[in-house]
C-alpha cells in the first residue's frame, strides 16, 4: 500500500512538472485620444470634426499567447487576439479575433503556424521599416498599412526560419471556394549592426480568378537617437478585381475608394525620421506620396501626398501620451474626399497604456 501510494505521489509530482512547462500571457493595449479633422463639412472649405478615437497611435486590443515547452528545443504556441473599441467599447471588426493561430516552433527547424494571421507584407514592414521606431504606424493616419492588402488573411500557413541576423517567411492561404483570400507569398529579411533591409511579395486571388500582386522593399538604420526608414510598396490589381474595395484600410479619404475596382496599380514611396530627444521624449515625422492609374476613369494618373509629425512622452515602460498632427493633400482632380476637398488637416492627442 505504501509502495503504491509512492507510485501515485511521483506521478502526480511529474504531472504537475510537465504542466508547469505551459504558460497563458494574457496582453492588450487600451488607447484613446481625441482627433480633430479640418475640411469635414458638406462641401469643400468647411466644417470640422472632433471625435473621441479609439486608438490615435495603437488600436486597442486584448490578447492571449499560449506556449507550452515539450522538451528538446520543440514548443506549442498559439495566439488570440481580440481588436476593440476603446471609446464605446465595442469589437473593432466584424471578426472578433483578429488573430487566431496555432502551431509549431522548433530551434532548428523554425516554426509553422496556421489560421488567421498577420501577412507576409505587414510581417516585413512592421519588423524591418515600420514608419515611426517608438509605434510601427499611426492608428489614426496609416496610409502605408493600405498597401498590405488586408494586413491579415484567413486559412493560412506560414513557415518562419531565422539563421543569424537573416529571416524568412512563407505564406499559403486557402481558398476554400467562397474564400477572397486565396494567397501565396514570402517576404526575407536581413538585419546586421545598424541597418535592417528586406522585401515581401503576395498574391491574392478572388472567387473570379483575378489577382492582386503586393510588393514592397524597405531598410532602416539605427544608431544611438536615431532611426531613419525609407520604402516603396506597389498593388497591381487585374481589370475587375472584386478585391480593390477590401483592400483600401489604412489609406486617407477616398484615394483609393472612389473607383476601387477600375485601379490598375497604385505605388506608394515613403520615407522618415524618428529622434529620441530624451529618456522619455520621442520626435518623428513621415512623409508618403502616393499614385495610381486606373482602366476606365479619370485621368490615367491620380497622386495624394501624406506627411505626419508625432510628439511620445513615455511616463513609463508602459504609459505613454502623444501629440500628432497631418496632413492630406490629393492632386490631378479625380481623387478627392467624399465632401469634395482635396486637402485636409488632423490632429490628434491621447494616452496609451500597455499590459
Amino acid at each position: 500500500m505504501k509502495k503504491t501510494a509512492l507510485i501515485l505521489s511521483l506521478l502526480a509530482a511529474s504531472t504537475s512538472g510537465a504542466w508547469a512547462q505551459s504558460s497563458v500571457t494574457m496582453y492588450g493595449i487600451v488607447d484613446a485620444g481625441v482627433r480633430y479633422i479640418s475640411n469635414s463639412g458638406t462641401a469643400p472649405g468647411t466644417g470640422a470634426l472632433w471625435q473621441v478615437v479609439p486608438g490615435g497611435m495603437s488600436q486597442s486590443r486584448l490578447g492571449f499567447n499560449i506556449t507550452e515547452d515539450m522538451g528538446g528545443g520543440l514548443k506549442a504556441i498559439a495566439n488570440l487576439e481580440h481588436r476593440l473599441n476603446s471609446d464605446t467599447g465595442t469589437s473593432a471588426a466584424a471578426d472578433f479575433w483578429r488573430q487566431s493561430w496555432v502551431g509549431l516552433q522548433s530551434n532548428d527547424f523554425g516554426r509553422i503556424t496556421i489560421g488567421r494571421q498577420y501577412n507576409v507584407l505587414f510581417d516585413i514592414y512592421t519588423s524591418t521599416y515600420a514608419s515611426f521606431k517608438y509605434s510601427p504606424y499611426i492608428e489614426a493616419y496609416k496610409p502605408e498599412i493600405g498597401l498590405s492588402m488586408g494586413a491579415r488573411q484567413d486559412n493560412m500557413v506560414k513557415y518562419l526560419i531565422e539563421a543569424g541576423g537573416l529571416r524568412g517567411e512563407v505564406q499559403v492561404s486557402a481558398g476554400e471556394g467562397n474564400s477572397q483570400n486565396k494567397s501565396m507569398g514570402g517576404m526575407l529579411r536581413y538585419a546586421f549592426g545598424e541597418f535592417a533591409l528586406g522585401g515581401g511579395y503576395l498574391e491574392v486571388t478572388d472567387t473570379s480568378g483575378m489577382k492582386v500582386k503586393g510588393a514592397t522593399v524597405g531598410a532602416a538604420w539605427t544608431s544611438g537617437p536615431w532611426y531613419v526608414n525609407a520604402s516603396w510598396a506597389q498593388n497591381k490589381f487585374d481589370k475587375g478585381s472584386l478585391l480593390g474595395a477590401a483592400y483600401t484600410s489604412g489609406l486617407i479619404g477616398t484615394v483609393l475608394n472612389t473607383a476601387a475596382n477600375d485601379v490598375q496599380d497604385r505605388d506608394m514611396f515613403a520615407g522618415g525620421v524618428t529622434y529620441q530627444l530624451t529618456p522619455q521624449i520621442n520626435l518623428g515625422g513621415h512623409y508618403w506620396h502616393s499614385s495610381q492609374t486606373h482602366y476606365l476613369s479619370g485621368p490615367a494618373k491620380s497622386n495624394a501626398d501624406y506627411m505626419a509629425f508625432v510628439a511620445d512622452y513615455a511616463f513609463s515602460k508602459r504609459t505613454d501620451a502623444y501629440a500628432e498632427l497631418d496632413y492630406t493633400k490629393f492632386s490631378d482632380g479625380y481623387v478627392k474626399f467624399s465632401n469634395g476637398a482635396t486637402h485636409r488637416y488632423g490632429a490628434t492627442v491621447g494616452i496609451r497604456h500597455r499590459f
